[in-house]
């Protein structure tokens, strides 16, 4: 038998889709709040373990946003191959490369007036970091192959659980970006540290899985008179 307790909890701020009313949950909501209307970009950084809802985060911030109405895409950079990395960041013009039999369109300008999430930042190759960096610093991007620059007007939020900054002393990270990155820090710390949100987070997968078979029944609490005394059942 599982048995969940849930105590009541005063929120102070929006959820937003982010399960949870532990201190260490809310203290990151609060921040989410707070850089929401600023026109910054925003690093997420992991403290431990994956799986903590960092895109989760970046779409609350996405969402108590003036952008809220505007596209919000996420990719990551860890599962792009660098051959591939700046054209699906800033897209390519026809024929630029073999293979490229039409324009495509990438992630910044598919994100105009909205937000892009770069989650695994550190993962970025130094050729696609300088471009990313011109785009931060002057609003616009030049698609492979192509004469015209475009301009974009995307809210980057990135994350990591690498240590930047002792990526930039080996030569990793360009400087540069993680001062561009890091207009706001914002510092998810592991579930571990947040113990009391473990049967809230429990519950609200068990319904998601329940209710992608249809059994979300399961859940609710068994009908008056449908437990019945052991005697009963053995005919007695």
């Amino acid at each position: 038998m599982l048995l969940v307790h849930r105590a009541p909890a005063v929120l102070s701020a929006p959820r937003h889709g982010l399960v949870g009313e532990g201190s260490a949950l809310e203290d990151v909501l609060m921040s989410a709040a707070r850089v929401a209307d600023l026109q910054v970009p925003v690093l997420l950084r992991l403290r431990g373990e994956t799986g903590v809802g960092k895109e989760r985060v970046a779409q609350a911030i996405h969402q108590a946003s003036p952008r809220a109405g505007r596209p919000c895409l996420a990719v990551n950079m860890a599962v792009l191959a660098p051959n591939t990395a700046a054209s699906e960041l800033f897209g390519h013009a026809r024929g630029s490369f073999t293979g490229a039999h039409q324009r495509h369109v990438g992630l910044f300008e598919r994100a105009h007036g909205g937000t892009l999430f770069l989650d695994e930042i550190g993962d970025m190759s130094m050729e696609v970091q300088a471009m990313l960096l011109r785009a931060l610093e002057t609003g616009t991007i030049l698609p492979l192959g192509d004469s015209e620059q475009r301009a974009v007007d995307v809210r980057v939020i990135a994350a990591t659980d690498v240590d930047l900054e002792q990526a930039v002393a080996q030569g990793r990270f360009r400087a540069p970006l993680l001062h561009r990155l890091q207009g706001y820090i914002i510092t998810i710390p592991p579930l571990r540290q947040s113990r009391e949100d473990i049967p809230r987070l429990l519950l609200h997968f068990l319904r998601e899985e329940l209710a992608q078979i249809g059994e979300l029944s399961r859940l609710e609490p068994p009908a008056a008179g449908a437990l019945r005394h052991p005697e009963e059942l053995q005919g007695g």
